[in-house]
């Protein structure tokens, strides 16, 4: 379905609808409803999704399901300052941030001016580090603070709602169309970091819990709505050294699996 919607001309066509903001809060509607929780096993069944590390409830809704937490034992943060966690379960790959402020994803560049829509000085990044976290819709969908410190109001863009699976990115410079949120944070051991929530195809809302605000590391931030969706860290040179293993699968062109919690690394002190 999505390759009939990215690589045919009739698929372009109902595209234009179907990324609509409008369509995507219509959507998210139904899925808060009771009527959408229907679905929920179906769901499951279809992913094989494994509950274990999950709290079970009485789910009143696809997106009660959907948002659904972990058990307090299932994500551990290590609490040593120098490293590096996860913010969430996902698909990670690493980018170096070039000296014109540009990384590279599939066959589309990124300016961090036009990802920020020139919001903030961008300049600090040069040289820097940016790691994407693709989350798809059978993943664990809140997200946490890897690191103590305080953090800046967020900043909302508006966009369109395209899905950020690999056919999509390759054919289209997604992360700067779509709906996205972003705030600086700035952390205790890892500098000023920028933390991007990324929209899909028929994700109705970012949730963000706090606006300018101290916090702690492990600490839940927010969380994602029906859908796949992404974050986006933006780390100022010399700041964090990822693990080897990451790089290594990334440099076969293998997203990396990571779950919130996850060592990935270390920060530069």
């Amino acid at each position: 379905m999505v390759k009939f919607l990215y690589k045919t001309i009739l698929g372009r066509a109902i595209l234009k609808i179907l990324t609509r903001p409008t369509l995507s809060r219509v959507a998210g509607c139904f899925m808060d409803s009771r009527l959408s929780a229907v679905y929920i096993n179906r769901f499951i069944k279809k992913n094989n999704i494994s509950l274990d590390d999950f709290e079970i409830e009485s789910w009143k809704s696809f997106n009660h399901f959907f948002t659904r937490k972990v058990k307090p034992d299932a994500r551990s943060f290590s609490s040593a300052d120098t490293d590096f966690v996860s913010p969430c379960d996902g698909l990670l790959t690493v980018y170096p941030i070039t000296d014109d402020l540009v990384f590279t994803v599939k066959n589309s560049e990124y300016s961090i001016a036009s990802l920020l829509e020139n919001k903030m000085p961008a300049d600090k990044y040069k040289n820097g580090t940016c790691l994407v976290f693709r989350l798809t819709p059978t993943h664990y969908h809140r997200y946490h603070y890897f690191d103590s410190g305080y953090k800046t109001t967020n900043t909302k863009i508006s966009g369109i709602l395209h899905t950020v699976q690999p056919i999509a990115v390759e054919n289209l410079p997604v992360y700067s169309r779509n709906s996205r949120e972003y705030t600086t944070l700035h952390t205790d051991n890892f500098g000023d970091v920028i933390f991007m929530e990324v929209g899909a195809l028929l994700v109705g809302r970012i949730v963000n819990y706090h606006n300018s605000c101290s916090f702690s590391k492990g600490e839940e931030k927010g969380k994602f709505e029906f859908g796949g969706s992404t974050i986006i860290l933006l780390f100022e040179n010399n700041k964090v050294n990822i693990d080897s293993t990451v790089l290594e699968n990334n440099a076969k062109g293998i997203e990396f699996p990571v779950k919130a919690g996850q060592k990935l690394g270390t920060s530069i002190m």
